[in-house]
Protein backbone atom coordinates (compact mmCIF):
# COMPACT_ATOMS: atom_id res chain seq x y z
CA UNK A 1 0.00 0.00 0.00
CA UNK A 2 1.50 3.41 -1.56
CA UNK A 3 1.19 6.30 0.27
CA UNK A 4 1.11 7.86 -2.80
CA UNK A 5 -1.28 5.89 -4.59
CA UNK A 6 -1.36 6.64 -8.44
CA UNK A 7 -3.25 9.17 -10.10
CA UNK A 8 -7.18 7.61 -11.31
CA UNK A 9 -9.16 9.28 -13.74
CA UNK A 10 -12.68 9.50 -14.04
CA UNK A 11 -13.80 7.62 -17.28
CA UNK A 12 -17.91 7.93 -17.35
CA UNK A 13 -20.52 9.61 -14.96
CA UNK A 14 -24.57 8.46 -15.61
CA UNK A 15 -27.69 9.30 -13.35
CA UNK A 16 -29.30 6.40 -12.32
CA UNK A 17 -32.38 5.85 -9.88
CA UNK A 18 -32.32 3.90 -7.25
CA UNK A 19 -35.65 2.07 -5.21
CA UNK A 20 -35.12 0.27 -2.49
CA UNK A 21 -37.56 -3.01 -1.40
CA UNK A 22 -38.85 -0.59 1.34
CA UNK A 23 -40.15 2.32 -1.43
CA UNK A 24 -37.14 4.56 -0.29
CA UNK A 25 -35.82 6.18 -3.54
CA UNK A 26 -33.32 8.41 -4.46
CA UNK A 27 -31.49 10.12 -7.69
CA UNK A 28 -27.83 9.28 -7.36
CA UNK A 29 -24.80 9.73 -10.12
CA UNK A 30 -22.89 6.67 -11.03
CA UNK A 31 -18.98 7.10 -11.58
CA UNK A 32 -16.72 4.76 -12.73
CA UNK A 33 -12.93 5.42 -13.41
CA UNK A 34 -9.37 4.56 -15.46
CA UNK A 35 -6.48 3.27 -13.83
CA UNK A 36 -7.65 2.31 -10.33
CA UNK A 37 -4.24 0.16 -8.81
CA UNK A 38 -6.63 -3.58 -8.34
CA UNK A 39 -8.34 -3.33 -11.69
CA UNK A 40 -11.74 -4.04 -10.76
CA UNK A 41 -14.47 -2.43 -11.96
CA UNK A 42 -15.11 -0.31 -8.19
CA UNK A 43 -18.21 2.11 -8.44
CA UNK A 44 -18.52 5.74 -7.12
CA UNK A 45 -22.17 6.92 -5.72
CA UNK A 46 -22.74 10.48 -5.76
CA UNK A 47 -25.63 11.48 -3.16
CA UNK A 48 -26.89 14.83 -2.41
CA UNK A 49 -25.55 18.18 -2.89
CA UNK A 50 -22.81 18.76 0.20
CA UNK A 51 -23.08 22.27 -0.52
CA UNK A 52 -19.75 23.04 0.55
CA UNK A 53 -19.83 20.80 4.09
CA UNK A 54 -17.85 17.84 4.40
CA UNK A 55 -19.01 15.14 2.90
CA UNK A 56 -20.40 12.07 3.95
CA UNK A 57 -18.10 9.10 2.75
CA UNK A 58 -18.92 5.04 3.02
CA UNK A 59 -16.74 2.52 1.83
CA UNK A 60 -18.93 -0.20 1.28
CA UNK A 61 -17.64 -3.60 0.09
CA UNK A 62 -19.61 -5.61 -2.05
CA UNK A 63 -21.65 -8.87 -0.61
CA UNK A 64 -23.82 -10.32 -3.13
CA UNK A 65 -25.72 -12.23 -0.70
CA UNK A 66 -26.41 -9.91 1.75
CA UNK A 67 -27.27 -6.87 -0.78
CA UNK A 68 -28.63 -8.19 -3.69
CA UNK A 69 -30.00 -11.58 -2.00
CA UNK A 70 -31.41 -10.18 1.48
CA UNK A 71 -29.21 -12.12 3.49
CA UNK A 72 -29.58 -12.47 7.15
CA UNK A 73 -26.01 -14.03 8.18
CA UNK A 74 -24.63 -10.25 7.99
CA UNK A 75 -25.29 -6.59 7.97
CA UNK A 76 -24.57 -5.72 4.78
CA UNK A 77 -27.63 -5.26 3.20
CA UNK A 78 -29.44 -2.90 5.95
CA UNK A 79 -25.97 -0.88 6.40
CA UNK A 80 -25.92 -0.36 2.30
CA UNK A 81 -29.84 0.92 2.30
CA UNK A 82 -29.42 2.69 5.84
CA UNK A 83 -25.88 4.57 3.79
CA UNK A 84 -27.46 6.01 0.62
CA UNK A 85 -30.22 7.67 2.92
CA UNK A 86 -27.27 9.12 5.17
CA UNK A 87 -25.85 10.25 2.22
CA UNK A 88 -28.03 11.30 0.47
CA UNK A 89 -29.47 13.78 3.04
CA UNK A 90 -26.19 15.17 3.98
CA UNK A 91 -24.20 14.62 0.40
CA UNK A 92 -21.24 12.58 -0.35
CA UNK A 93 -20.16 9.73 -2.02
CA UNK A 94 -20.57 5.85 -1.51
CA UNK A 95 -17.74 3.93 -2.89
CA UNK A 96 -18.96 0.05 -4.09
CA UNK A 97 -15.90 -1.47 -3.51
CA UNK A 98 -15.93 -5.05 -5.36
CA UNK A 99 -14.28 -6.80 -2.46
CA UNK A 100 -16.80 -9.73 -1.80
CA UNK A 101 -16.29 -11.28 1.33
CA UNK A 102 -13.62 -9.29 3.06
CA UNK A 103 -11.53 -9.51 -0.46
CA UNK A 104 -11.74 -13.58 -0.40
CA UNK A 105 -14.29 -13.95 -2.97
CA UNK A 106 -17.89 -15.06 -3.22
CA UNK A 107 -17.12 -19.08 -3.48
CA UNK A 108 -14.60 -19.11 -0.59
CA UNK A 109 -16.55 -16.57 1.50
CA UNK A 110 -19.39 -19.46 1.05
CA UNK A 111 -16.87 -22.07 1.97
CA UNK A 112 -15.79 -20.11 5.06
CA UNK A 113 -19.92 -19.78 5.94
CA UNK A 114 -19.85 -23.45 6.18
CA UNK A 115 -16.99 -23.96 8.02
CA UNK A 116 -18.74 -21.02 10.53
CA UNK A 117 -21.87 -23.62 10.55
CA UNK A 118 -19.47 -25.92 12.11
CA UNK A 119 -18.27 -23.95 14.83
CA UNK A 120 -15.85 -21.32 13.66
CA UNK A 121 -16.04 -17.46 13.39
CA UNK A 122 -15.85 -15.28 10.45
CA UNK A 123 -12.18 -14.66 11.22
CA UNK A 124 -11.65 -18.27 11.97
CA UNK A 125 -12.72 -19.74 9.26
CA UNK A 126 -10.95 -17.73 6.88
CA UNK A 127 -7.61 -18.75 8.54
CA UNK A 128 -8.94 -22.03 8.44
CA UNK A 129 -9.26 -22.19 5.07
CA UNK A 130 -5.45 -20.86 4.39
CA UNK A 131 -6.88 -17.04 3.60
CA UNK A 132 -6.22 -13.62 5.45
CA UNK A 133 -9.11 -12.40 7.88
CA UNK A 134 -9.83 -9.45 6.39
CA UNK A 135 -7.62 -9.48 2.45
CA UNK A 136 -9.58 -5.53 1.54
CA UNK A 137 -6.73 -2.61 0.23
CA UNK A 138 -8.34 0.45 0.05
CA UNK A 139 -5.76 2.27 -1.99
CA UNK A 140 -8.37 2.20 -4.97
CA UNK A 141 -10.52 3.72 -2.54
CA UNK A 142 -8.55 6.46 -1.95
CA UNK A 143 -7.69 7.28 -5.65
CA UNK A 144 -11.64 7.02 -6.19
CA UNK A 145 -11.61 9.62 -3.90
CA UNK A 146 -8.59 11.84 -5.27
CA UNK A 147 -10.10 11.43 -8.68
CA UNK A 148 -13.51 12.99 -7.55
CA UNK A 149 -11.95 15.86 -5.48
CA UNK A 150 -12.29 14.91 -1.80
CA UNK A 151 -9.63 14.93 0.16
CA UNK A 152 -11.38 15.57 3.35
CA UNK A 153 -14.47 13.54 4.73
CA UNK A 154 -16.75 12.05 7.40
CA UNK A 155 -16.58 8.44 7.39
CA UNK A 156 -19.44 6.60 7.81
CA UNK A 157 -18.09 3.38 9.42
CA UNK A 158 -18.05 0.88 12.88
CA UNK A 159 -14.51 -0.57 10.87
CA UNK A 160 -11.81 1.36 12.43
CA UNK A 161 -8.84 0.11 9.74
CA UNK A 162 -10.85 1.72 7.38
CA UNK A 163 -10.37 5.24 8.62
CA UNK A 164 -6.42 4.35 9.01
CA UNK A 165 -5.68 2.76 5.71
CA UNK A 166 -7.70 5.87 3.87
CA UNK A 167 -5.48 8.57 6.11
CA UNK A 168 -2.03 6.63 5.63
CA UNK A 169 -2.77 7.32 1.82
CA UNK A 170 -3.21 11.02 2.14
CA UNK A 171 -7.23 11.43 2.72
CA UNK A 172 -8.41 13.53 5.60
CA UNK A 173 -10.46 11.95 8.02
CA UNK A 174 -12.04 13.71 10.43
CA UNK A 175 -14.76 11.78 11.80
CA UNK A 176 -15.94 8.14 11.55
CA UNK A 177 -19.58 8.31 11.87
CA UNK A 178 -21.32 5.00 13.45
CA UNK A 179 -23.62 3.35 11.12
CA UNK A 180 -26.88 1.62 12.69
CA UNK A 181 -26.46 -2.04 14.32
CA UNK A 182 -28.82 -4.57 12.35
CA UNK A 183 -28.95 -7.83 14.63
CA UNK A 184 -30.86 -10.82 13.74
CA UNK A 185 -30.85 -14.08 14.65
CA UNK A 186 -28.42 -15.33 12.32
CA UNK A 187 -25.67 -12.82 12.50
CA UNK A 188 -25.35 -11.56 16.10
CA UNK A 189 -22.31 -13.99 16.78
CA UNK A 190 -20.86 -12.57 13.05
CA UNK A 191 -21.15 -9.10 14.58
CA UNK A 192 -19.57 -9.74 17.93
CA UNK A 193 -16.18 -11.50 16.25
CA UNK A 194 -16.10 -7.85 14.40
CA UNK A 195 -16.18 -6.52 17.89
CA UNK A 196 -13.64 -8.55 19.53
CA UNK A 197 -11.51 -9.25 16.91
CA UNK A 198 -11.14 -6.14 14.57
CA UNK A 199 -12.37 -3.60 17.20
CA UNK A 200 -15.59 -2.45 15.20
CA UNK A 201 -17.36 -0.04 17.02
CA UNK A 202 -20.39 -1.80 18.10
CA UNK A 203 -21.97 -2.26 20.97
CA UNK A 204 -21.33 -5.37 22.81
CA UNK A 205 -23.60 -5.45 25.17
CA UNK A 206 -26.33 -5.40 22.93
CA UNK A 207 -25.00 -8.71 20.76
CA UNK A 208 -25.71 -11.23 23.04
CA UNK A 209 -25.85 -14.65 21.88
CA UNK A 210 -29.25 -15.22 23.66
Amino acid sequence: MSDHPAAATQRSRVRVPLRFHDGYGVDAELVTFHGLTDGREHVAMVLGDPAGATPLVRLHSECLTGDAFGSARCDCGPQLREAVEQIAERGGVLLYLRQEGRGIGLYNKLDAYALQDEGLDTYAANTALGLPEDARDYTAAAQMLTALGIGELDLLSNNPDKAEQLRSLGIDVRHRVPTGVFTTAHNVLYLRAKVLQTRHTLPLAELTAG
